[in-house]
């Protein structure tokens, strides 16, 4: 029985939303945040990514980082960039781009919630990621972006849904990676009343993407011991029918001292191997992979599938024990330099060029994972492997904030 509530927002200016508003800090590295912030003294990242205004050579997780973030924050505030609402309401969000279209609630939702199982998690956090989130919090007394969550599609909740968004929005731009972002705000006390039931109604609410941003809420929830409105973290919250999920796909430098004949008879082993004549899968259990100029088509054997917890049958997973631990010699793919990952739109055409670069010997091509596949393992209480998933169009920070105290 998930539990959300409406919540009085600070809200980037609506007529500067579309330069204030940026990426989620985790998705640009703060070299191209420098770059941005330097053309840009309203951008966002100068509060998301403070080391931005620091010497190149900060430590990003030092006292003084957190410390200009709270300074940028407070100008903000008085230059009246961020501005705060009137009232507690929800919100609700669309990301428009190509042909794809996905709107969800703005609120807050209870730490609690998590911390009993309502709202589910799929992904394992690193504690110095965490850590870093939560002293950003408490600096800026402020969670300044929120996680991406999602729902089974309720019929009633989408009718309110296509009702509001007749009227005409608060805030409408697009940004320079062609995703249009429009915001309508539900100040009705009996629509609120409703929503809030509808998502009590609900079995579970799942973490799509924010896992260290829900995570650090949590923590500084338990160090506040609850006090101000730290029992509570900011959320936008999806029908699972509209997300829009890519593969995160694999390059690889080196075939571990195997000659291609050698690599090509491990592979064999593990999936019935065709040349293909197309870049990505058409189906789950498939694999495209690129090697010497040429893409391969990789049909998983069904007796390596049969028997598998949700976890241990995603593509990702099977390629991992099956090919890139025993064959290449990757066992942990989140530190070792001889792997890398890429994920989103085009990532099939990036992996090609990497290879034909010369900078890797090799790519895989994977599936994408199913709001389905999340489902399953979330409810089990398991944890998808690292790199799994890469959801796209990615939601704007400075849009919403929420003031813990």
């Amino acid at each position: 029985m998930p539990n959300i509530k409406p919540f009085r927002a600070l809200r980037a200016r609506d007529d500067l939303a579309h330069k204030i508003c940026e990426l989620p800090y985790d998705v640009v590295t703060t070299e191209e945040a420098r770059r941005i912030a330097r053309s840009n003294p309203v951008s966002f990242f100068h509060i998301s990514k403070p080391e931005v205004d620091l010497p190149q050579d900060v430590d990003r997780f030092a006292d003084d980082v957190y410390r200009k973030g709270a300074e940028n924050f407070g100008r903000f505030l008085e230059e009246g960039l961020l501005v705060p609402d009137v009232g507690e309401y929800f919100y609700l969000y669309r990301l428009q781009v190509n042909q794809h279209s996905q709107t969800g609630i703005v609120a807050v939702a209870s730490c609690e919630d998590y911390i009993k199982g309502a709202i589910k998690k799929h992904e394992q956090t690193r504690p110095e990621y965490e850590r870093d989130r939560a002293r950003h919090i408490e600096a800026l007394k402020a969670q300044t972006g929120p996680a991406y969550l999602f729902h089974r599609p309720v019929a009633h909740l989408q009718g309110i849904v296509d009702e509001w968004t007749r009227n005409w929005p608060d805030v409408d731009f697009i940004t320079d990676d062609g995703v249009r972002h429009t915001v309508w705000t539900i100040g009705q006390s009996e629509t609120i009343r409703e929503i809030v039931r509808i998502f009590q109604r609900m079995d579970a609410v799942y973490i799509a993407d924010g896992h260290h941003r829900t995570a650090a809420a949590v923590r500084v929830y338990k160090e506040w011991g609850g006090a101000g409105g730290s029992g509570w973290f900011l959320g936008v919250f999806f029908p699972a029918d509209q997300l829009q999920i890519y593969p995160y796909n694999r390059v690889i430098r080196d075939l571990n001292g195997l000659t291609p004949a050698e690599f090509f008879a491990r592979l064999r082993e593990f999936a019935e191997v065709t040349p293909g004549s197309a870049s990505e899968p058409v189906r789950k259990h498939q694999i495209m992979m690129y090697i010497g100029g040429k893409w391969y088509c990789l049909d998983i054997k069904p007796e390596i599938i049969q028997g598998r917890k949700p976890h241990e049958a995603l593509d990702v997973a099977l390629l991992q024990e099956h090919v890139l631990k025993p064959v290449l010699g990757i066992t942990d793919p989140r530190t070792d330099p001889r792997i890398s990952f890429i994920g989103g739109p085009a990532s099939a055409q990036k992996v090609q060029a990497l290879v034909d670069s010369g900078q890797y010997v090799c790519g895989f091509s994977l599936y994408p994972v199913s709001t389905s596949d999340i489902m399953a393992i979330a409810d089990a209480g398991l944890i998808m492997p690292p790199k799994s998933t890469w959801f796209e169009p990615k939601l704007r920070d400075g849009l919403f904030i929420y003031l813990i105290e």
